[in-house]
């Protein structure tokens, strides 16, 4: 392949743990995105570099980015993220608008100096050719790029993508940082300079982990300040008779909006997905008709929606091809878009008009009776676990526990995961494990007791709630008096999409080491880059449940 893009060739994505024969999707991808969608995807990236190009010159000077400029960015990255957006129409739109903001920043900034293609290039007007300039966008386009370049660049990328998911979310209940603001900018136009060496590149992958810790630490004080600290609560996991709503993703002022909107009109509201946490916040569980937790993690969701009687309110990703069983009776909200969904609006005063959903679910009568009750416990944030901190101190100084097992991330449809299952079945009894994100569908309905008077499984929350896993194992190393990396403690991570790529960003950038990633290792990264994350923080690839908890238990203190 050359400058002159082989007209045959379709797409090139590689942005998630399922990408095609662990390569890259060339044909279509795995997720269901089509070559048109991830071709307007990597031309609104490429327009968005563009847009940095001008904006550095801003911050150079000592100035910050307009906020809505910055709130642009930051939904056009996360509306590329996979599995939030499949409408072309919605991308069009971003595309324009983004010509729109790159060219009043051209009149604001005036010349910069050595301009790339991504500051002089113009947008056209009809999709049509949007799609044929897309080419120059691609990942692959720049045959004579360094590959270690191209893969450092591609992984400060992902790790935005994942970064201005937890923005957003922030963002929509008035919380923001200058410095996360300022980075989307600063990073972008990184990626866009042919001067910066690796060693160069290698520094600002780090940052990008040292802003996710940020951007993790301000959305957990919009979560608890608006909504008050989780502590534990027992969730129903079977369905109540009567009609509902079942709200996936991650937003929680999309569920607190809902639930306000339902209150007193007989419909059961049930979390879905990374959704779940959202019970252990006072600020929410206070609804007595958030009434449980329905189904597993995202993958799953297109059997389990499958014709039922209820309507779902997809906020954030993870949004699959909807199956014609239910795509009368799914919306979308924020930046998630599926062409033929339909989609629920913020208002100028920034509240959402739920009632044609609501008008549906009722129409639509809902579960016919109760199922037994069925409870697990979530709710462990920071907060919660640290009031047992004492208790947890003397547990391991008198040997009741032995280690902690930090089992989390996201979840996939690919083979290869059922070992975070057998890894927590096989954990031993005198060890605890923390869990967070949606790979713990795979294991938290399994009963794992109790040990030294504490339960085994403690549920941190959602994958941005990594801040607090990050918390407690700072608090624990202070009570030890050593590091981290000190403590009987061993992250052992599931990854997917670009939130976990943020994520894992956000623990190399604290030095944390001895990482187990799994199911495989992303395919953006260059065999040097990986060599370089093996040999600084040890970062391994998962081998066999047995062998890794045998390895990791050889680490206690």
């Amino acid at each position: 392949m050359n400058n002159n893009m082989d007209l045959n060739y379709e797409m090139f994505c590689y942005q998630c743990e399922q990408t095609a024969n662990g390569k890259g999707c060339t044909k279509l991808g795995i997720c269901g995105k089509t070559p048109e969608i991830a071709n307007l995807q990597d031309l609104l990236i490429f327009q968005i570099k563009g847009i940095s190009c001008y904006g550095k010159k801003l911050i150079d000077q000592g100035d910050h980015i307009d906020k809505d400029i910055v709130s642009f960015i930051e939904n056009a990255l996360f509306t590329t993220l996979t599995n939030v957006n499949f409408n072309a129409e919605d991308h069009v739109r971003l595309l324009k608008e983004s010509q729109k903001i790159k060219e009043r920043l051209r009149n604001l900034v005036g010349k910069i100096n050595n301009p790339t293609a991504h500051a002089t290039y113009d947008l056209p007007s009809a999709k049509s050719e949007m799609l044929k300039d897309s080419q120059i966008a691609g990942i692959m386009y720049d045959q004579s790029l360094d590959p270690d370049i191209r893969s450092l660049r591609q992984t400060i990328i992902y790790g935005l993508k994942g970064i201005s998911a937890y923005g957003h979310q922030a963002r929509e209940l008035g919380y923001y940082s200058d410095q996360v603001d300022d980075f989307y900018i600063t990073a972008l136009e990184s990626t866009t300079d042919d001067t910066l060496t690796a060693d160069e590149m290698i520094r600002m992958t780090m940052k990008t982990g040292e802003i996710a810790v940020e951007v993790m630490k301000i959305l957990d004080d919009a979560n608890t300040e608006v909504y008050e600290n989780p502590s534990p609560h027992k969730v129903n996991i079977k369905i109540k008779k009567g009609p509902f709503i079942i709200v996936s993703g991650h937003d929680l002022k999309d569920l607190e909006m809902l639930l306000k909107q339902t209150e007193g009109k007989g419909i059961n509201i049930y979390t879905h997905g990374e959704m779940l946490p959202a019970h252990g916040y006072k600020g929410l569980k206070k609804y007595s008709h958030l009434v449980g937790n329905f189904g597993g993690a995202w993958q799953d969701q297109q059997k389990e929606f499958d014709n039922i009687p209820g309507c779902i309110l997809m906020t954030t990703n993870c949004l699959m091809r909807p199956r014609d069983s239910y795509k009368d009776r799914i919306y979308s909200t924020n930046v998630v878009g599926w062409e033929g969904v339909k989609h629920i609006e913020k208002k100028s005063n920034g509240e959402k008009d739920f009632s044609e959903i609501i008008q549906q679910a009722i129409k639509l009568g809902g579960f016919k009776e109760d199922q037994e009750s069925k409870e697990i416990l979530v709710g462990f944030g920071h907060h919660a676990t640290l009031g047992y901190a004492e208790k947890i101190v003397a547990a391991v100084h008198k040997g009741d526990v032995k280690h902690f097992f930090l089992i989390g991330g996201c979840d996939g449809a690919r083979p290869g995961r059922n070992y975070y299952t057998e890894f927590a079945e096989m954990v031993p009894k005198d060890c605890m494990i923390l869990t967070l994100a949606c790979g713990k569908y795979r294991f938290n309905k399994l009963d794992f007791g109790e040990t030294a008077g504490l339960p085994r499984l403690l549920d941190v929350g959602q994958c941005n709630d990594s801040y607090s896993a990050v918390r407690i194992a700072t608090a624990l190393s202070d009570a030890f008096d050593t590091d981290i990396n000190g403590l009987p403690l061993s992250f052992i991570i599931s990854w997917y999409e670009q939130k976990a790529v943020a994520v894992l960003l956000a623990l190399l950038s604290l030095g944390i080491k001895n990482i187990y990633l799994g199911p495989t290792l992303p395919a953006f990264l260059s065999p040097n880059v990986l060599q370089y994350l093996g040999d600084t923080f040890d970062l391994k690839l998962i081998s066999s449940a047995k062998d890794d908890i045998k390895t990791c238990l050889k680490q206690n203190i």
